[in-house]
């Protein structure tokens, strides 16, 4: 049975990857993707994004639940799916004596309807370095190589893990465009990264993997949607924090101090900026260094895995530090923003 324009390419139900005897990669995850739409799994470093990629991929068998990539299980009917899809695997290999062009033209002699050699390298900005040999690429560069193999074919589907790993901004951008021209060409895209910029700025959809599991799932605006936005400034010289308006009332959910610098956090942005404003207006004075923004993917992502983790490790679940004041904003202090973590 063929897809049509109204299935899902990828449809994952319940899906289990288990390693020996007990270690459980994959912990029955659900989710699929529409025809046309870029989705990312983020997560961090074991949380079974390689291992479900490569389960859609088809190059190991499930455990557990199912899988079907254009309407075929891509491990038993592999013959059915493999022409239709792009891979690109976080790392390739490639014969280090060759040239960019003849590798090139080696994988196109595998692959069905491969496109010509000089639009691959095109496509990836590699016309250049066609001569060079693999070896003496840069790892940047042998990232876009492997990109150019993962189009030869003119994928529907096409597996991106960790795509941007090496490159430079400029790279990473030229790459980003490229995606996107081929999301709105048609090609379905499926997505693994570290760079939540990435994810954010490319993603129609993302699910968050943490241990095995789907922690959150949604657009990236509806993910980030439930994390407070921000505003910090300084205080005026001879004011205090009680001398601002009453800051619950405004929206404001916590806050800390940090000398005379004041961070509020808020889910009424607009309302507290304005508010804020308003008073500054009122008492003629200045709110130096204002900084006013929305919660970012990043933000999202890393207290989405800070509650998981906080849950499977303690038993219980993980406080609410937005809500740790009780809304008794005036007087309390937030110090999770004081706490420094990173995406692996």
């Amino acid at each position: 049975m063929n897809t049509n324009e109204h299935d899902d390419v990828i449809e994952v139900t319940e899906l289990r990857r288990v390693y020996g005897r007990d270690f459980e990669a994959v912990r029955g995850i659900t989710f699929s993707v529409a025809p046309g739409e870029l989705f990312a799994l983020l997560g961090t470093n074991g949380a079974g994004k390689t291992s479900t990629v490569e389960l859609l991929e088809g190059l190991a068998p499930p455990t557990g639940g199912r899988v079907r990539v254009l309407g075929h299980d891509p491990y038993k009917e592999r013959a059915l799916v493999r022409p239709r899809i792009g891979l690109m695997l976080q790392e390739g290999g490639f014969p280090s004596e060759l040239t960019v062009a003849e590798t090139v033209r080696m994988w196109a002699g595998c692959t069905s309807g491969a496109r010509p050699t000089a639009e691959a390298l095109d496509m990836v900005g590699l016309t250049r370095r066609s001569g060079v040999r693999v070896k003496q690429l840069s790892g940047g560069e042998k990232r876009r190589l492997d990109l150019a193999l993962a189009l030869l074919g003119r994928p529907e589907v096409l597996f991106l893990d960790e795509p941007t790993t090496g490159l430079d901004a400029e790279g990473r951008r030229s790459t980003w465009e490229l995606v996107r021209e081929l999301r709105d060409g048609g090609t379905t895209v499926l997505l693994t990264t570290h760079y939540l910029e990435e994810a954010e700025q490319l993603a129609d959809r993302l699910a968050i993997l943490h241990e095995g599991g789907i922690a959150a799932t949604g657009t990236p605006a509806q993910v980030t949607a439930s994390q407070p936005s921000r505003i910090s400034f300084e205080l005026p010289d001879g004011y205090f924090l009680g001398d601002l308006p009453p800051l619950a009332p405004l929206g404001v959910t916590g806050h800390e101090t940090d000398g005379r610098t004041v961070r509020l956090r808020t889910h009424e942005l607009q309302r507290t900026a304005t508010a804020l404003l308003l008073w500054a207006e009122r008492t003629r004075v200045e709110l130096r260094g204002l900084d006013v923004r929305s919660a970012s993917l990043e933000e999202a992502f890393l207290r989405i895995a800070r509650e998981a983790a906080g849950a499977s490790g303690a038993g219980a679940p993980a406080q609410d530090s937005d809500k740790t004041n009780d809304g008794d904003t005036d007087n309390g202090s937030d110090d999770s923003d004081k706490t420094k973590e990173t995406v692996a």
